[in-house]
């Protein structure tokens, strides 16, 4: 059975619209595109090293796959993102049947939601998921997130696509895992683990 991971680049009110540059998603009128730069750095590039460096395959939404394949197989062939990247299955799912010209690209459309549950049964590597706020909705509405790769970064954005959206429902997570970088930048790592459970300090 395959895992769902969700890697995202969150600010603190919850923020991934357009982490990584100013021309990436500006849609809703967003100007704060590339706000992780500031705080990148040695450590932050190690940490995503080693989660890039474990064997996965991509899950991804149509716009988070257009971005990718403009960009990614461009660029240094060697590169520790550009590499597993051109190497990974691309599942990309949408609901028109767009031409997919990004080298091992796999169309999910029709009923998304049974196609996702069956390739979930599959065997092979986990199922990374960037980017793709809209289906990373879909994914959470259905239970199918198996894990969550969080970086939370120390400012606000007031306004933009929030991971935790729409699609969010009550589910708790375990962390597993959790480092800071220098620039104040959270690594945290969740694995879903169970129901929400209430109580009283009365």
């Amino acid at each position: 059975m395959r895992k769902i991971v969700v890697l995202s680049f969150i600010s603190l009110d919850g923020v991934m619209q357009a982490p990584g540059g100013p021309e990436e998603d500006t849609s809703g009128d967003f100007k704060y595109g590339g706000w992780t730069v500031p705080f990148w750095n040695e450590f932050s590039g190690n940490m995503m090293g080693e989660q890039m460096g474990m064997p996965f395959d991509l899950l991804l939404g149509r716009k988070t796959y257009d971005i990718f394949a403009g960009y990614w197989p461009k660029q240094d062939p060697t590169g520790p993102v550009a590499d597993p990247f051109n190497k990974a299955t691309k599942y990309v799912v949408s609901t028109s049947s767009p031409t997919l010209s990004w080298d091992k690209s796999v169309l999910i459309n029709g009923d998304v939601v049974a196609r996702l549950k069956e390739l979930k049964q599959q065997n092979g590597p986990m199922l990374q998921v960037h980017g793709s706020g809209k289906l990373i909705q879909t994914l959470l509405k259905n239970d199918l997130v198996d894990e969550l790769w969080l970086k939370i970064f120390p400012l606000t954005l007031g306004n933009g696509k929030r991971l935790f959206a729409e699609g969010t429902t009550p589910a708790a997570f375990k962390l597993t895992e959790s480092k800071i970088s220098p620039s104040g930048v959270i690594f945290a790592n969740y694995k879903r683990s169970g129901e929400v459970k209430t109580g009283s300090f009365a």
